[in-house]
């Protein structure tokens, strides 16, 4: 297994450099190469969570690792469904590397099958972080989609401002979908939190972080529907909001203890 997650690290790694060549060297031909590398990294991806999950007899996210690995496996998934409904090549270059950044924190966390802990042995385990893995990628995307749209307005290419739109929408979108998913997370978690520590909520600095993400997402689909910002703008507020994501995914699990310091 350990062969394997890392031959799939390594694709990723493999996928981004074409990628980047194709793009700075003007060559289709390997930024065509540089995406079927990435779909046998995402291949391989699916293919190890699948493994671990039956060797584990469980989902695979019960820690930081296996969260981690599924992270990046929603990033790609998300990335191969955008290019294949969408045609969003120029998601690519960006998406790409978080992808393998993502995978390769996973490569950093002990990588051990435990068995699950009591606490998180309930029905809401699955919906609850699945909704987490799903919503963090669609963060991260529209992340990704704000920065190109950055690049892209400094650039007078053809179609120049249909573009932009098309960017900016892109990262309502993939936003909109992630505040969804983010809502499940923390409306389950309180409803399991009830259930495992007779309280629907605790104060816990997951919760808290949790809580944050969501209103700093609020905001920006606030400003949004208002019209009251322009698309340089949001760009850049969904760009400054993905460290918060990431904090709320891996920094309070390092450098705060609490009821979820397991995960």
């Amino acid at each position: 297994m350990n062969i394997l997650f890392f031959a799939v690290l390594a694709l990723y790694f493999a996928a981004v450099l074409l990628q980047f060549a194709g793009v700075m060297f003007k060559k289709d031909k390997v930024a065509k190469i540089a995406w079927f590398v990435f779909i046998a990294a995402f291949a391989g991806n699916s293919i190890y969570i699948l493994i671990r999950g039956i060797v584990a007899h469980r989902l695979p996210l019960s820690n930081q690792f296996e969260f981690a690995t599924a992270f990046a496996w929603g990033i790609a998934l998300l990335l191969v469904v955008l290019k294949a409904k969408k045609h969003s090549d120029w998601l690519a270059t960006i998406t790409m590397p978080a992808a393998f950044l993502v995978l390769s924190y996973a490569a950093l966390q002990p990588k051990e099958i435990t068995e699950l802990m009591p606490a998180l042995r309930s029905a809401w385990f699955g919906l609850h972080i699945g909704s987490a893995v799903f919503s963090y990628s669609a963060f991260v995307l529209a992340g990704c989609a704000g920065l190109r749209r950055i690049l892209t307005a400094k650039k007078k290419e053809e179609n120049h401002e249909l573009k932009l739109q098309q960017m900016d929408f892109l990262s309502y979108r993939l936003i909109g979908f992630g505040f969804l998913l983010l809502t499940v997370v923390i409306l389950s978690g309180a409803i399991w939190a009830e259930q495992a520590w007779s309280a629907f909520w605790t104060w816990d600095p997951k919760e808290v972080w949790a809580l944050i993400t969501w209103i700093i997402y609020a905001v920006y689909l606030h400003l949004r529907l208002r019209g009251k910002k322009d698309g340089n703008f949001l760009a850049w507020y969904v760009i400054l909001a993905v460290p918060v994501v990431l904090f709320t995914f891996a920094g309070v699990n390092t450098l705060m203890s609490g009821l979820h310091s397991y995960g």
